[in-house]
């Protein structure tokens, strides 16, 4: 058989074991890397894995030397608010000079100030802003990601954040999971009647079901936002409408959305900082996978992380995530989250890259299709510049990612310029 592309002497191949259900507690800890690796792609796909030196015998249109260097999987990062109008850098000078969050709301920023300038920007300027942080995304490694919407918290906003994920998915550059994320706060001309305002979010629902606009829907259950018997109010309107459901929970407060996820079967539960022991316990009797976002909370500068280590301890299943946004996490770099989880998460190599490729796939819906490298699967990878596997935690702040591929086609490549753009057309981007 002939082959696209064979990638040759693979120092060090990642093979994250493929599941049907997300990696769990010990089984986090463990991960095959085969030294002296060869793989072969043909029609996208990953057709033969094996040594370097059989891989001579192998004909192929395309030879890549990998130099002894690593490959893995595409990373995956299962939570992002991708899609958002202005910034907010003015902010930072205020929360050093020790301004609570409440006055910086009172003096027309925080969430709101996102919030306004989303409703005001039109859907192509909110698609070009996005699409550059999906080149920067793509850049760092990751190939499957996912995008909540939230930013609107009204119908015509939160339809135009949905449309444009849809439009930056079928740029086929890398896959765009999209979230609904309605009920993100709650804005000011509700805030007399949030429940008037949930249900809103909650009649929209068949819309963006019938426009195919977002795969999950997720909510922010916390003090001061929605509380659990909302937030199980619209978990269960969107389990009715055939969504799969997210929530962000316990973030400051030990509410009880980790526990809530897991007893409506939700598929994550995200942030997780303030989980209580009985959510934690959980968690490890579930299949909803925590998604940690240490990079929220080194941002915010709290010193209080999730406590990582007690939910594989106790045979829970973590991801990792960036959390991009313009309010508590400004980062796309998945990279640096991954150092963060060493630090200040204290999980392995191991569980570090399990949480940034299987289980945050699975997070996502997509265990099946993203997050591993086995023959028949799609040939979404990296070639990282790094000398093993263990050195990209070590080595903090950097990009170390040398390559991307793509469904087999390089869609990145360090010191070369490759921007896609959507033909106006048909919908198809090019690179």
């Amino acid at each position: 058989m002939s082959f696209d592309t064979v990638i040759r002497n693979i120092g060090q191949l990642i093979l994250p074991a493929l599941s049907e259900q997300p990696l769990k507690g010990e089984r986090m800890g463990q991960l095959e890397v085969k030294e002296g690796a060869a793989l072969a792609i043909a029609e996208g796909e990953i057709k033969w894995i094996g040594s370097n030196e059989e891989a001579g015998a192998i004909d192929a249109q395309e030879v890549l030397d990998a130099k002894g260097k690593v490959v893995s999987p595409g990373l995956v990062d299962p939570h992002t608010h991708l899609v958002f109008g202005g910034s907010r850098e003015e902010e930072m000078a205020l929360k050093q000079a020790g301004v609570p969050y409440l006055d910086i709301l009172k003096q027309g920023g925080g969430i709101l100030s996102t919030v306004r300038s989303t409703r005001s920007e039109s859907e192509e300027a909110l698609f070009e802003k996005a699409k550059r942080s999906v080149e920067r995304i793509l850049s760092y490694g990751v190939t499957t990601m996912e995008a909540k919407s939230g930013y609107g918290l009204n119908k015509e906003t939160e339809l135009k954040q949905l449309r444009v994920v849809k439009r930056l998915n079928q740029s086929g550059v890398l896959d765009i999971v999209p979230t609904f994320l309605g009920p993100h706060a709650i804005p000011p001309e509700s805030k007399a009647d949030p429940e008037a305002f949930l249900q809103e979010m909650i009649d929209l629902l068949p819309e963006i079901k019938q426009e195919q606009l977002a795969e999950f829907t997720d909510i922010f259950c916390e003090t001061g936002v929605f509380t659990i018997e909302q937030s199980r109010k619209f978990m269960e309107a969107s389990h009715k409408l055939g969504f799969q459901t997210k929530i962000h929970a316990d973030e400051i407060d030990p509410l009880g959305g980790t526990e809530l996820a897991c007893e409506t079967g939700s598929i994550s539960a995200d942030h997780l900082v303030a989980a209580s022991d009985e959510g934690i316990k959980a968690l490890a009797t579930s299949d909803t996978v925590a998604v940690l976002l240490p990079g929220t909370t080194f941002y915010l500068g709290k010193d209080t992380y999730a406590n990582a280590r007690a939910m594989i301890d106790s045979g829970a299943s973590v991801a990792l995530a960036t959390d991009f946004n313009p309010g508590s996490c400004v980062t796309e770099n998945l990279q640096l989250i991954m150092s963060l989880a060493a630090l200040k998460l204290k999980m392995t190599p191991e569980e570090i890259w399990n949480a940034v490729t299987v289980n945050s796939a699975h997070a996502i819906g997509r265990g099946k299709t993203a997050g591993t490298l086995k023959t028949g699967s799609q040939a979404d990878l990296v070639l990282w510049d790094v000398p093993n596997y263990k050195y990209i935690p070590y080595h903090y702040g950097v990009n170390h990612a040398s390559l991307v591929m793509k469904a087999g086609q390089i869609v990145w490549k360090r010191g070369e310029s490759r921007v896609f753009s959507v033909s106006q057309t048909t919908g198809i981007d090019t690179i």
